[in-house]
């Protein structure tokens, strides 16, 4: 044997010799074929004894999914390390070898035993037959118009994340054995693999959690939901634009961003092509007075069809058929009626299944992110890309939190927050939570605070 090209030119020598018996070819074909596998096994050994001399240690070595084998200082031998699906850990036993060809072989005999002695779970017992299920019934909820798609890609995420995930934990464990330490000790593992998830990612797990167990127990394969605690939040206030008087008029930020829009208009402020118009200045004011969140569900989606205006007091009634909240109805603020009288002087041939904002584009996932790119350069321009009270920054959403805060702020505490919640399409909870208690006290509360009995 004289080098890898050396061997071939031998072999094929051999195999198309013409002297010699046919017993002597075969023979040597065996011996070659044997030794060239031989040399591969010497091959790996001196590679990782060439690692050895490089380094203190080698690297481990992956043999497959949850079993490699390692060494440590101290010692000759080479270690083998199996993750434990059952016990969820992993389990670390010395191979008793210092060449790490046999180690390999100790190894992978290790991780056969412990599936052998593994106990077999039927597979509609399992948490991943169950998890299937859920997401399939989530897809046909998001098809008939119960959820909303984030609503299916939040639960999809919490399923299938390949870091974290439900499924890689819990896979084929039965459902019937599930308690509330088992997801206690998933939530440590998470915590040690992704110490910075947010809690109301952590919540969203359990959700995804418990809905999978929803679907075992409907099926009476299970008669409880274990308790999943949830995880604490801390509740962070939503940025909006200051505005008079929570400010004072020069410090208005509102009313600085809507100036500086009007004062764009005609100026080729633009991004890729898309400038900014009447269009965008109609949009941001309707979002301002008319609660919809700006996404494809609500402001994008809303038809003329959707719209009536109605008098005493004066408004409009936007149906909202497929809100983040379901279908609702929002009456708006007065000055909503004049947008939508813009609306109809700038598409005079419009018809009832025309959308009121940028008509042109039927892919309205296009329009959706054309304007926010926009949104945030006019942002850029007017130097107004945080809110300077929470840090945070601004996109359109904030103009819808803006609309709730002047609700709140404007009526000086009259308005009902019951009232404002549904109209809003979110809960008194939310507006409790994320934008009352952020505010301060208008001088007629803070009167009333002062107050005397006669």
């Amino acid at each position: 044997k004289n080098g890898s090209g050396g061997r071939d030119r031998t072999y094929d020598q051999l195999i198309n010799s013409q002297s010699g018996s046919v017993y002597f070819q075969r023979v040597m074909v065996y011996f070659i074929t044997t030794l060239y596998n031989f040399d591969s096994l010497i091959s790996l050994n001196l590679k990782e004894l060439c690692m050895a001399t490089n380094k203190s240690l080698p690297a481990a070595i992956k043999i497959y999914k949850g079993l490699s084998i390692y060494r440590v200082d101290g010692s000759m031998n080479w270690y083998v390390r199996i993750w434990d699906s059952k016990k969820k850990k992993y389990l670390v036993k010395s191979t008793g070898c210092d060449n790490a060809v046999q180690a390999r072989e100790v190894a992978q005999e290790l991780g056969l035993s412990l599936l052998r002695n593994a106990p077999q779970v039927e597979t509609n017992h399992t948490f991943k037959h169950f998890a299937l299920k859920m997401l399939n019934k989530a897809n046909l909820e998001v098809q008939r118009g119960d959820k909303s798609k984030g609503y299916n890609h939040s639960l999809k995420f919490s399923v299938q994340n390949a870091d974290w995930g439900l499924l890689d934990y819990f896979g084929d464990t039965d459902v019937r054995k599930l308690k509330t330490h088992n997801y206690e000790t998933f939530l440590n593992h998470v915590a040690r693999k992704r110490p910075d998830l947010s809690a109301s990612t952590k919540n969203t797990l359990m959700a995804a959690f418990r809905n999978v167990l929803k679907i075992a127990r409907d099926e009476g394969v299970i008669d409880y939901l274990p308790e999943t605690p949830r995880t604490k939040q801390r509740d962070n206030p939503r940025p909006f634009f200051r505005f008079h008087p929570l400010v004072s008029k020069d410090e208005d930020a509102y009313q600085m961003l809507m100036k500086g829009v009007k004062d764009m208009i005609g100026k080729d402020v633009d991004v890729r092509g898309f400038e900014v118009d009447e269009e965008l200045y109609d949009l941001m004011l309707f979002l301002t007075h008319s609660f919809v969140r700006p996404t494809m569900t609500e402001l994008y989606a809303i038809k003329h069809s959707d719209v009536t205006i109605a008098d005493d007091p004066k408004r409009l009634i936007v149906t909202v058929r497929n809100g983040k909240t379901g279908y609702r109805g929002a009456n708006t603020m007065p000055a909503a009626v004049s947008v939508y009288e813009r609306i109809k002087e700038r598409h005079p041939n419009h018809n009832s299944e025309d959308y009121i904002f940028y008509p042109e584009y039927d892919n309205r996932q296009t329009i959706s992110a054309m304007v926010q790119r926009l949104f945030k350069k006019v942002l850029d321009e007017l130097g107004l890309e945080r809110d300077v009270f929470t840090e945070k920054k601004h996109t359109l959403y904030s103009l819808r939190h803006t609309a709730i805060c002047m609700r709140i702020v404007n009526s000086e505490g009259q308005v009902n927050i019951y009232n404002l919640a549904k109209n809003a399409g979110t809960s008194v909870n939310q507006i409790e939570r994320f934008y009352a208690k952020h505010l301060p006290l208008s001088a007629e509360l803070a009167r009333n605070l002062q107050s005397f009995g006669k």
